[in-house]
């Protein structure tokens, strides 16, 4: 990797916008650093999912307005 691109290519992901903004609401709660709070709940899902050594069901955060229907 370049030092221009340090992170990995974007993917895309279908989503309906509300709950593409509530996902980021809810990470950020769980992930309050970093550049991409939605991206690090989704790749450690994907690890999970694929059962990565060590990869473990990312952890959701406490009831919040995202809890809402």
């Amino acid at each position: 990797m370049t030092e221009e691109n340090e992170y990995d290519p974007q993917r895309r992901v279908r989503m309906p916008d509300d709950e593409w903004d509530q996902f980021l609401a809810a990470t950020k709660t769980m992930h309050p650093d970093g550049r991409s709070p939605r991206g690090q709940v989704i790749r450690e899902f994907v690890r999970w999912y694929l059962r990565r050594p060590g990869a473990k069901l990312p952890e959701r955060p406490p009831a919040g307005p995202w809890s809402q229907a």
